[in-house]
């Protein structure tokens, strides 16, 4: 008797309060924008051929550089942490600028304007390096460039200038995208 006495009370709060948890738990358990892109940038690699004569030795780390402004903080550091692709691990590099992105085999940039963010995009013309931007950062654009649509990051491939410089990008990658541009 006593247990039925304690059921309609425990209805009265314990179905409200789980309601309230069902409702706050998705907003709280969903990755901030910045975490997203830090995810994507990290992955990207796995969904791109670079070319035969710059294939990496064995075990060497793949490098994600940050160049330019740096929107991440330590989420890119946590999102690189631990990854790797084809056996190479994920290593990350910040620059303040596109000198010494040699190294890199991608790279987000953002500069503090849109020249500037033109300007780092220049200097990496030619070179077999996936470059990222952010739709935030002006209308300049990478090869990838995320943007906000209906409320999740999504992302634009210029496949044409990925492939200008002989990065080959896989079929899963442009499938996911919102747009990808095949011509110069």
């Amino acid at each position: 008797m006593r247990v039925a006495a304690l059921l309609p009370w425990r209805r009265r709060w314990v179905v409200p309060a789980l309601g309230l948890l069902l409702w706050v738990a998705p907003a709280a358990a969903r990755p901030s924008e910045t975490a997203v892109k830090a995810a994507f940038l990290t992955r990207f690699a796995a969904y791109v051929d670079w070319p035969a004569n710059l294939r990496l030795p064995p075990t060497a780390p793949m490098i994600v550089c940050v160049v330019g402004s740096d929107p991440f903080g330590r989420t890119i550091d946590d999102a690189v942490r631990g990854q790797q692709v084809d056996r190479h691990p994920l290593a990350l590099k910040r620059l303040p600028d596109a000198a010494g992105a040699e190294s890199c085999q991608i790279a987000f940039v953002a500069g503090t304007s849109d020249q500037a963010t033109a300007d780092m995009l220049r200097a990496f013309q030619g070179k077999p390096v996936l470059t990222v931007t952010d739709g935030r950062a002006g209308p300049q654009r990478g090869m990838v460039h995320f943007v906000v649509d209906r409320g999740r990051i999504r992302f634009h491939v210029d496949r044409a200038a990925a492939e200008s410089v002989g990065l080959n990008l896989n079929a899963r990658l442009l499938a996911i995208a919102l747009s990808v541009r095949t011509n110069r």
